[in-house]
């Protein structure tokens, strides 16, 4: 059951232009140790907190699942061009594994140039 629950968990939500930061997310069932590793990067955040408080708080309300900040970073969307572009870092939860988070982008926007960086803020 706690497979298939996390299974209906998008793995990536992204807003579809512009340069805005990003977490990825661990979410663990409470079942048994399966987890789910999420991407989710808005504009509308101010704070790397912003985004993890928000999804974090949706995703645990059920009580069946329970989340853990792995980093943060910034995403360049251009939904034109086709090409996303992962770099930086969060100033409260570290940086992201841009790699983990740039495959599953990819997955997601499988016709897209996606790349990543450690440099920049």
């Amino acid at each position: 059951m706690s497979v298939e629950r996390l299974a209906k968990i998008p793995e990536v939500d992204l807003d579809p232009n512009g340069v805005f930061k990003y977490v990825l997310i661990r979410v663990h069932s409470k079942d048994d140790d399966s987890y789910v590793d999420i991407v989710r990067g808005y504009a509308w955040a101010e704070y790397h907190a912003d985004i993890y408080d928000r999804v974090a708080g949706e995703l645990e309300r059920g009580g069946e699942l329970d989340c853990e900040c792995l980093g943060g970073g910034r995403i360049k969307h251009d939904s034109g061009a086709k090409k996303i572009h992962v770099y930086g870092y969060s100033m409260g939860f570290g940086r992201a594994k841009h790699s983990v988070s740039t495959e599953k982008i990819k997955t997601h926007y499988p016709d897209y140039e996606v790349t990543w960086a450690d440099e920049g803020y």
